[in-house]
């Protein structure tokens, strides 16, 4: 299984972007898809999740209206389009792959199986 997240880059306050995770080697309709980031001296946090195309998503706090999650099943592929960045939005964005069947709260990293290795959004004032 690999989970290959791209679009990452500098941008500067009030930016956007989107970026990418493509899965393989996963029957991608089979999971939801999160993505989580991580900046410098700080702990991994979730930022957004997805169930089906069709389904529900979840963002966190910080995010809400400004970041939106989408998926596109055929292509086996995840999308965060980041709008109105600011320079708290800096790190390093993950994306990982949590069973459908799995409950409880989209957030918890645990139950996220699979994770790509991250790719590096700065935001510059």
């Amino acid at each position: 299984v690999q989970l290959q997240a791209s679009g990452g880059g500098p941008m500067q306050t009030g930016g956007y972007l989107r970026l990418s995770c493509a899965a393989s080697g996963v029957t991608f309709g089979d999971y939801a898809m999160g993505w989580f980031r991580q900046a410098p001296g700080k702990e991994r946090e979730f930022v957004a999740a997805i169930s089906t195309s069709v389904g529900s998503s979840y963002y966190a706090d910080s995010v809400k209206g400004r970041f939106t999650i989408s998926r596109d099943n055929a292509k086996n592929t995840v999308y965060l389009q980041m709008n109105s960045l600011k320079p708290e939005d800096a790190a390093v964005y993950y994306c990982a792959a949590r069973p459908l069947w799995y409950g409880g709260t989209w957030s918890l990293a645990g139950p996220y199986e699979y994770w790509g290795q991250g790719t590096l959004v700065t935001v510059s004032s």
